[in-house]
């Protein structure tokens, strides 16, 4: 069995890793770790709860433990499209370099500009950002990227859904030409292999558990109800459950504020967290769930990836995604790490039937229906007429989804292109392997 020690990790980082309990790498951490400690551009694919920001992070902290940055001169960016990731980021790097003498600094919405000013003005080591906030510091002047030696783009599927590619070409153009490029993403389809043909020259692809499929850890349901009998199904079924905490997501933040209000009138905690919210907020509604102040989180899939629970035991989708891969994100904050979880959706009307018919065609097996015990609420397959009709709870993607291009390939898994020949194109930068002397 491969352990840390065997992928070219620095004593003191191995020493960092066991005091934080890990003991053996995952797949993608056992694949990507040494690739990056050779300064190789990486192509990488994994699917949520598998250890993918750690498989970048440890590489990067012995790499840069060689020096030192200057003020306003980050020497690493890693740029994700939602602040709750940004922040487990952070966090990854907190945990591991505890024993390094490394400064980070969160640029993320909903903090005052002061605070991170003078972060910045310190010197960062690793500079984790959304695009739209470093840009606002880019603008004013308050930082330059010209002595980034590593890039790191994060959940790149997600930034090309919420539409952030174009900030992060622009971004990417301030960079200087030599530098080592992570380009990661759950999806590898071939719209983000051309995506990533702007960021990366002859990478080494990597791809654990394909996008298509979901953890064994995880139990799935579905049960059938209407829509107005979805507030009485879903505090049924988390009565019978005996949830110790749960996601419960909605697809529209309006229907997070009923949800909340209705779990509340019923006697069950709750706290709600969406993208509209400050993000003083957004971070105590965290805390409180975190730390088991309450035991349900109502949310927009802001919180479909980046924030990790550990143990988290169900995730309920109160309304299911219009998106089959945003349901593999949803139901992946439950078994995570070899723990089981379970994981229900509630089928209400015709476009849930149909939503459901497209996750099982990309997840590759049906998903069993669920019976709570109640005379009223049907066992019926999706397959089978739902009785009501009427329901708009699944309308449209959001306003940022609908931005998107369709994607004909969605769903698919591709063969990883031929990278050594032209399949990717010369780009603006070049691969730091490359100037490195050979042993």
């Amino acid at each position: 069995m491969t352990s840390f020690a065997d992928l070219g990790l620095s004593q003191t980082l191995l020493t960092s890793i066991q005091a934080c309990g890990y003991e053996t790498p995952t797949p993608i951490q056992e694949k990507s770790i040494p690739i990056i400690l050779m300064g190789r551009d990486v192509l990488g694919s994994a699917q949520t709860g598998t250890g993918k920001t750690a498989s970048f992070t440890l590489p990067m902290i012995d790499i840069l433990d060689a020096g030192r940055a200057k003020a306003r001169l980050p020497r690493s960016l890693i740029l994700t499209p939602t602040r709750e990731l940004a922040a487990q980021v952070s966090e990854s790097f907190d945990q591991f370099s505890q024993n390094h003498n490394l400064n980070k600094a969160l640029l993320i919405g909903g903090v005052s500009f002061s605070e991170q000013d003078a972060l910045l003005d310190r010197g960062v080591d690793v500079l984790i950002a959304t695009p739209g906030r470093l840009l606002d510091h880019l603008e004013r002047g308050k930082v330059l990227l010209r002595d980034v030696k590593i890039l790191v783009i994060d959940e790149a599927d997600r930034m090309l859904d919420m539409g952030f590619i174009p900030d992060v070409e622009k971004i990417t153009k301030l960079l200087p030409k030599i530098r080592q490029t992570l380009f990661f993403s759950a999806t590898l389809n071939k719209t983000i292999y051309k995506i990533s043909e702007n960021f990366v020259i002859n990478p080494k692809i990597i791809e654990i558990s394909p996008e298509s499929s979901t953890a064994e850890t995880v139990e799935q349901f579905i049960c059938q109800t209407t829509s107005r009998k979805k507030h009485d199904t879903l505090r049924q079924l988390i009565t019978a459950e005996n949830v110790a905490n749960a996601f419960i997501f909605c697809n529209r933040k309006r229907d997070i504020a009923s949800v909340k209000t209705s779990l509340e009138k019923n006697g069950m905690d709750a706290e709600s967290m969406h993208g509209d919210m400050t993000q003083s907020a957004r971070n105590d509604a965290l805390r409180r769930f975190k730390n088991n102040e309450v035991r349900l989180l109502v949310a927009s899939d802001v919180a479909a990836r980046g924030i990790d629970i550990a143990g988290l035991s169900h995730v309920f989708n109160f309304d299911v995604p219009s998106n089959p891969e945003d349901y593999i994100h949803r139901i992946g904050r439950t078994g995570r790490a070899g723990k089981s979880g379970r994981a229900f959706s509630l089928v209400a009307n015709e476009d849930d039937k149909t939503a459901i018919s497209a996750i099982e065609k990309l997840i590759g097996k049906s998903i069993p229906p669920m019976d709570i015990g109640e005379a009223e609420i049907s066992t019926a397959t999706p397959s089978e007429p739902v009785a009501d009709k009427d329901s708009n709870a699944v309308k449209k993607k959001s306003k940022s989804s609908s931005r998107r291009k369709p994607n004909r390939y969605e769903g698919e898994r591709d063969a990883p292109p031929d990278c050594s020949g032209s399949s990717f194109k010369d780009t603006e930068h070049t691969p730091a392997f490359l100037l490195q002397k050979s042993a």
